[in-house]
């Protein structure tokens, strides 16, 4: 009969191999050295292309995750990219703040095509998201939010409500687009038909809204930068929720939400991925294997968590 002395140990062994199954499950993949990767946007279909905006270079670049071979396409004289996302169309959309521009690139013939901002006006073009008709809509931290048209080429622009800071932006699955405003620690509503933003303050002040993402129910989650928070608005009630990160002053930089409705975010204090779960109100942390590693945005597919570690020229993928 077993002792509860060799009941514990079996116990004891079973988490520890837990947890290096769980280590397991975090890749690195080395970039070239100076790319500074900002962010990483995954093809949606299993085993296919991650995209990354290597900052420090001017290009797009292309990560085959099965046998880990990089390729870099450059933007053009000038280019600085910042956000990048795979549209409806199968291909990678930059948001290239150096170009003032909305950037395409051709996944097949690594084409390159550009949407220059109307006038003369510097946004710091951010990041971007497609709306249910085929838009894309954009952020530039300067104080402007903005929309391509691609099926016309129209690019329109606004002014943000309360000025500098918009940040990231996301849709939601009823088709909604809402940002967030770093500098202004608010979230934002935008209008798919007037363009105007109607801003949502949070009940923590200057909390710092970095990045947003919705999840399966139209919730927004928000990384706060400034609070070290992760936060919830519920548009259909109007209410917020929020839960600091683990540890001794975290800085939550970027949010994205899993197909299981599971919260990812990045801490630039613990140099960690952290994964949320909303039901037990639980963190787990996958620190890096390399000092200063600074994810700055993190997106994914079914079962992949991916992240750009601009800090170590690399890209991650935690796979659960």
């Amino acid at each position: 009969m077993m002792t509860l002395i060799n009941r514990l140990g079996l116990w004891l062994s079973c988490l520890a191999f837990a947890a290096v199954a769980e280590a397991a499950a975090v890749r690195y993949y080395e970039l070239p050295r100076g790319a500074r990767p900002h962010d990483v946007a995954p093809d949606p279909k299993p085993g296919g292309a991650v995209w990354y905006t290597a900052q420090g270079q001017g290009a797009l670049g292309r990560l085959d995750p099965i046998n880990g071979q990089v390729e870099q396409i450059g933007l053009g004289e000038g280019s600085s990219p910042h956000g990048v996302i795979v549209g409806p169309d199968g291909a990678p959309w930059v948001t290239d703040s150096g170009l003032n521009a909305i950037v395409r690139v051709d996944p097949a013939t690594h084409e390159v095509r550009r949407w220059p901002l109307p006038g003369t006006a510097y946004v710091n073009l951010n990041t971007a998201t497609f709306d249910r008709s085929g838009r894309l809509w954009f952020t530039g931290q300067a104080g402007f939010h903005g929309r391509l048209d691609p099926t016309t080429g129209k690019v329109d622009v606004w002014k943000s409500p309360r000025g500098r800071g918009p940040y990231g932006i996301a849709t939601t699955p009823s088709g909604e687009v809402y940002y967030a405003s770093l500098a202004g620690s608010h979230i934002a509503r935008i209008d798919l038909t007037s363009g105007e933003a109607t801003p949502i303050d949070p009940p923590t002040p200057n909390q710092g809204a970095r990045r947003v993402w919705s999840d399966s129910t139209g919730r927004i989650w928000v990384s706060e930068w400034q609070s070290g928070n992760v936060s919830v608005f519920d548009p259909a009630t109007r209410t917020w929720k929020a839960w600091k990160l683990p540890g001794t002053s975290p800085r939550a930089y970027s949010v994205w939400v899993d197909e299981r409705d599971k919260v990812w975010l990045t801490d630039f204090t613990a140099n960690a991925i952290v994964r949320f779960d909303p039901q037990s109100e639980t963190f787990e942390s996958f620190p890096s294997s390399a000092r200063g590693a600074n994810v700055r945005q993190m997106s994914g597919r079914a079962g992949e968590a991916w992240g750009a570690e601009s800090g170590a020229d690399r890209l991650v993928v935690v796979r659960y």
